[in-house]
């Protein structure tokens, strides 16, 4: 298959999706956007921040946005295969199930076992696999099975359906100084930063914000290059083992800078959270946690977003945090 450059991804592109996605018999929802400041959170700064709950999308995160627009550009009644440590993997296999496709989720061991178990329950197949192993084992159900891998971050048609939550982040607020997002294999920075960049906020900056012991767009961004390494985090959404090509070259076209954030702080993020009535997993937290510990510059009386990008985490999980 060609590879897609940057370039293909124009703002008609991404309206396209938008219309796709908006429409789609999957339900994708248009989520709330509520200030900050109708909640009890706490805040050390004074600025003005919203947050777009996509804890409250359909099958509880982001992903099915993309799987949308994936699903609605494939032949129906294929087989597929694609690697996810649960979110993706939950909207695929909830896709595959509407459209009638048969599926294949390659699952890394560490994720937990309730997200296999849910998967599972779409009708989709679940093998788990060292995180070492995920390409080598899609990579024999494409040769072997003649399946079609979807991929979960590197794929110009998710991207594009992600690209439409940045859309209607700009309904709501019109000229963010600043957008915050979580980044794993990049393909929800890229298309929020795409959208937001290409409908011509120039001047608005965009943070990524990733774990610190699974950064590997942080790492690309150093090696001008995308790279992979042996990712481990709480947030295991956000430790995919390499970075996507596609989202490294727009996210290094459209994002400002990478930031780090400890589990530890991910941690007390999914905890303050959930403390303020809002159920948010680790992964979908980090963005937050980066505005709390003070890990983005300049936000003093600025319009900032911060996008809580999934609710997926289960009672016996959410025991395991503080208090």
């Amino acid at each position: 298959m060609a590879e897609v450059s940057a370039d293909a991804v124009t703002l008609d592109l991404l309206r396209e999706a938008r219309e796709t996605v908006r429409s789609s018999p999957l339900g994708v929802i248009n989520t709330p956007v509520i200030a900050w400041c109708q909640t009890t959170l706490p805040l050390s700064i004074s600025c003005n921040i919203h947050i777009k709950l996509e804890n409250m999308q359909r099958t509880g995160s982001f992903k099915i946005r993309g799987v949308a627009n994936q699903f609605a550009r494939r032949p129906s009644g294929g087989h597929f295969v694609t690697m996810s440590a649960g979110n993706y993997g939950k909207s695929f296999a909830y896709a595959s199930k509407h459209y009638g496709s048969k599926g294949k989720v390659v699952m890394p061991e560490t994720a937990p076992e309730s997200r296999s178990i849910l998967i599972q329950s779409f009708g989709v197949e679940v093998e788990r696999v060292p995180t070492s192993c995920l390409m080598n084992v899609v990579n024999r159900c494409v040769q072997e099975d003649n399946m079609t891998f979807l991929h979960s971050y590197d794929d110009l048609d998710l991207i594009a359906g992600h690209a439409s939550l940045g859309m209607e982040l700009l309904e709501v607020v019109p000229e963010p100084d600043v957008v915050v997002v979580c980044c794993g294999g990049g393909g929800l920075l890229a298309g929020v930063a795409a959208a937001i960049k290409l409908s011509g906020c120039d001047d608005t900056r965009i943070y990524g914000v990733e774990p610190e012991g699974a950064c590997t767009m942080y790492k690309s961004f150093i090696e001008k290059k995308p790279v992979g390494m042996d990712a481990k985090s709480i947030a295991s959404g956000l430790a995919p083992p390499f970075a996507g090509r596609l989202p490294f070259e727009l996210c290094r076209r459209y994002v400002e800078e990478i930031v780090l954030v400890s589990d530890e702080e991910i941690k007390a993020a999914v905890s303050t959270l959930y403390r303020s009535g809002l159920v948010v997993e680790p992964s979908g937290s980090a963005a937050f946690a980066a505005v709390v510990n003070n890990k983005i510059p300049r936000l003093e009386g600025k319009n900032v977003v911060c996008i809580l990008s999934g609710g997926n985490i289960g009672k016996d999980e959410l025991a395991n945090f503080p208090n």
